[in-house]
């Protein structure tokens, strides 16, 4: 089945901020040159480690200026912790400003510790999203927000291009119900006593509340991230993917992943990566029982990170090799410059 396929950042480039920014910059370029229907980016608050991007609206318009056909999303928003109308204004003007080519990612959070930074509890991030989304939702309809103001400039049909991230069944059924689209992680914690439960044993159930809930005649958006790095040579896909691993172990253990083992495959497992040779990450993926049901894969190189160089040729074997062997693009196209 064909599918969108995207490239998703979290922008964690080993570099300094500029220079995270402008890799990143050439990462989603280079996408676009290869055929790649989206770019999404990640915001996070304060954490270098975590994530690069406090401000996605900002550094999207900076791609925007960039680049002319690939759609720019946020994946997410952590709207709790955002002031919902000037989330709606930001969005419009980059809106204006891409041609049309935001998609407006929006979830509740997040890095836990970030809510003390902005006053508020994390264990309220549900309640907080859902009033705060109410006013997003009013303001890019072009409703009155008090005191007759309206939203300048209009967002359009922005509000028909909303997506909610979640990790549970509740969140997909509020996706559904709202005609958004839906954004599911490259991977999640596992429940307590069920640490190899498959993926997509967690996620399909999230998929068929978004699909009970959708009203008639909506049309389905589900995006599934997911980690992939593909090289030419396999020792080199999986010296790379046990570095960066092995980086991010305690960090993910933190989070409440229980770790499978210790050797690489059990890593791998772990955190749900796909890693290989194009034939290896092709069969890899053909195994995900989530993605027959998405309508687009975004794949990212997290928590792996390789370098940039070997990032660039990641973006192309999938464009080339993998996607169409899975059957999500029909025509591959040339590679380009092969890492070194």
């Amino acid at each position: 089945m064909t599918k969108r396929i995207g490239f998703f950042t979290r922008i964690l480039d080993d570099a300094e901020p500029a220079d995270r920014y402008r890799l990143a910059r050439e990462q989603i370029v280079h996408a676009e040159r290869l055929g790649f229907d989206t770019a999404w980016i990640a915001q996070h608050h304060f954490n270098r480690d975590e994530g690069g991007q406090p401000s996605p609206f900002v550094f999207l318009a900076n791609v925007a200026a960039v680049t002319t056909r690939i759609r720019l999303g946020t994946g997410i928003v952590t709207l709790p912790l955002d002031e919902p109308v000037r989330v709606a204004e930001d969005a419009a003007v980059l809106d204006a400003l891409s041609g049309g080519r935001l998609e407006l990612g929006l979830g509740s959070g997040g890095t836990a510790s970030s809510f003390a930074a902005f006053d508020l509890d994390s264990a309220e991030r549900r309640l907080i999203f859902g009033r705060k989304v109410e006013t997003l939702r009013r303001a890019l309809r072009g409703e009155t927000l008090g005191g007759d103001n309206r939203l300048y400039p209009s967002a359009g049909d922005l509000d028909r291009r909303v997506w909610q991230a979640t990790f549970s069944v509740p969140g997909g059924a509020r996706a559904g119900e709202a005609g958004d689209g839906l954004l599911l992680s490259r991977t999640q914690p596992r429940p307590e006593g069920q640490p190899d439960l498959p993926l997509a044993e967690l996620q399909l159930p999230i998929v068929e509340a978004y699909h009970a809930a959708l009203p008639a005649g909506a049309a389905p958006r589900i995006l599934a991230s997911r980690s992939v790095f593909v090289a030419d040579r396999r020792d080199d896909a999986r010296r790379l993917a046990e570095t960066g691993l092995r980086r991010v172990a305690a960090h993910f253990a933190a989070q409440g992943h229980v770790l499978l083992g210790d050797s690489l495959d059990d890593l791998l497992r772990t955190f749900d990566s796909h890693v290989g040779t194009p034939d290896e990450v092709a069969e890899s993926l053909s195994r995900d029982g989530t993605l027959e049901h998405a309508t687009e894969v975004s794949v990212q190189v997290h928590s792996i990170d390789p370098p940039h160089a070997f990032i660039l040729r990641s973006i192309e074997l999938f464009a080339t090799e993998v996607a169409p062997a899975l059957g999500w693009r029909t025509s591959p196209r040339p590679a380009l410059a092969r890492a070194v």
